[in-house]
C-alpha cells in the first residue's frame, strides 16, 4: 500500500503546484487517513515539495490503539514534544524549515483560531486554501477501497439477517439497535459506521430515528438502518419489515411505492448521469403517488472513509457520477402517527457493459412478515 499512498500524495502535490502553492497541510482526519494510511487523534499531514519531505505530525505513534490502522511505512512520522502542542502549528513550522513559502491549508476544516496560530508561527509563510482537493480525489475508489466496502456490506447483511431470525415482538427499539451493533463487531467490523436506527410502529420510516424504549408490537412496520466500519471504510443498509403474518393493505401499498422509487434511483445510477437526475428519478415516483410532502432533502450520498461524503444525490446537486463511485440510494416515506417505509442500499457506479450498478448490500427487499 505504500506505493498507493505515495501516488495519492503526489496528486495532492500536483494540485498544490497548479494552484501556486509549494506544499499542503492536510488536517481533516479522513483526508489524513486517505493520504497517510492512518490518522491518530489530531494528526496532520504535511505534503512537502517532494516525497521524501512528506511528514505525518501527531501526538502519539500511529497504530498504537487496538484496531487502528498503521501509517504508510514509507512516510516519516514526527511526534510532538508536548501532548498539548498543536500538530497544525508544528506542521507549519516544518514547512518553513523546508524552505516552503506558500502553504495550502484546509480552511473548511481549520478553526479560525488554529488558522491564526498557523499564520503566527510562520509569518513569512503565505497561506492558501487547499479547498476540497483531497475530498475530490477520494470520490473515485480504487479496488482495495471497494474490497473494504464489500466486506463492510457483507458484515452488515449478516448482522441484519441474524436479527430477522430472532423473536422480535416485545423487544424495544433500543435493545434491537444494541444487539445489531454487537453482531456487527462479532462478524468482524471495527464498529458501527453510525448510530444504528431502529424504528417501530409510528417511528418507522423516519430518517435518523434514535431508538426509544417503545416495544415491537404485532402489526407494526419495523425499519432498521445500520452500517459497518471495516478498515475505516463505511457502508449502510436500510430495510423495512412488517411484524405479524399479514400486512395491512395500506402497508403493502406504501411499501410498493417506496420500493419502486428505490428501484428507479438504482436504475438511474450510471457513469455520466447527473446527480440531480438520480434524485429526480426516485422522487418522481413518490411525487406521483401523492407523497411529495415531507420527503427527505436527499435521495442518497457517497460513502467511503466517511458515511456521508460527496457526491450528494439531491434536487440541487451539481456534478455527474463517475465509475467506481459508491453511493447510497435511500428513499423513504413517513406518515406521522402511522409509520412508514425506508429502503437503503449501498451501490457502486458501473457502466452498463459491466452489468450496471454493483449492489453491495444484498439482504432481500421483499416485504417480509416477521
Amino acid at each position: 500500500m505504500s506505493e498507493v499512498y505515495a501516488v495519492r500524495r503526489e496528486r495532492v502535490r500536483e494540485r498544490c503546484a497548479a494552484g501556486g502553492g509549494g506544499a499542503a497541510l492536510v488536517s481533516r482526519p479522513a483526508n489524513v487517513r486517505y493520504l497517510a494510511g492512518a490518522a491518530p487523534d489530531g494528526a496532520v499531514l504535511l505534503v512537502g515539495k517532494g516525497e521524501d519531505e512528506d511528514v505525518l505530525v501527531c501526538g502519539r505513534p500511529p497504530g498504537g490503539e487496538p484496531g487502528e490502522e498503521r501509517a504508510d511505512g514509507g512516510l516519516r512520522v514526527q511526534l510532538l514534544p508536548e501532548p498539548s502542542a498543536d500538530p497544525a502549528v508544528a506542521g507549519a513550522g516544518l514547512a518553513t524549515a523546508q524552505g516552503i513559502d506558500a502553504l495550502a491549508v484546509e480552511e473548511h476544516h481549520l478553526t479560525v483560531a488554529r488558522h491564526r496560530a498557523v499564520g503566527s508561527v510562520a509569518p513569512r509563510l503565505r497561506l492558501l486554501d487547499l479547498g476540497t482537493a483531497v475530498e475530490q480525489l477520494r470520490l473515485v475508489k480504487d479496488e482495495a477501497e471497494l474490497s473494504c466496502l464489500r466486506v463492510a456490506a457483507e458484515i452488515a447483511d449478516q448482522a441484519l439477517g441474524e436479527l430477522l431470525e430472532s423473536i422480535l415482538v416485545g423487544r424495544t427499539e433500543r435493545h434491537l439497535a444494541l444487539e445489531l451493533e454487537r453482531r456487527l463487531v462479532d462478524h468482524g467490523a471495527d464498529g458501527p459506521a453510525f448510530a444504528t436506527s431502529v424504528g417501530t410502529g409510528p417511528n418507522s420510516g423516519r430518517g435518523g430515528h434514535r431508538p426509544t424504549d417503545r416495544r415491537v408490537e404485532e402489526g407494526d412496520f419495523l425499519s432498521v438502518c445500520l452500517g459497518a466500519s471495516y478498515r475505516g471504510y463505511l457502508c449502510e443498509i436500510g430495510r423495512t419489515f412488517v411484524i405479524g403474518t399479514s400486512p395491512a393493505d395500506w402497508q403493502i401499498e406504501l411499501y410498493d411505492v417506496v420500493f419502486a422509487a428505490q428501484r428507479a434511483g438504482r436504475e438511474a445510477l450510471a457513469p455520466g448521469a447527473a446527480c440531480r437526475d438520480v434524485d429526480r428519478a426516485a422522487r418522481h415516483v413518490l411525487d406521483s403517488a401523492g407523497y411529495a410532502e415531507g420527503l427527505a432533502p436527499i435521495t442518497g450520498h457517497g460513502v467511503g472513509l466517511e458515511i456521508d461524503e460527496d457526491p450528494q444525490l439531491a434536487p440541487a446537486a451539481m456534478g455527474k457520477l463517475d465509475v467506481c463511485v459508491p453511493v447510497t440510494v435511500e428513499p423513504g416515506v413517513h406518515l406521522p402517527g402511522r409509520g412508514g417505509v425506508r429502503i437503503d442500499d449501498t451501490l457502486v457506479v458501473r457502466p452498463e457493459a459491466d452489468g450496471g450498478p454493483e449492489l453491495l448490500t444484498i439482504t432481500t427487499k421483499e416485504l417480509l412478515a416477521l
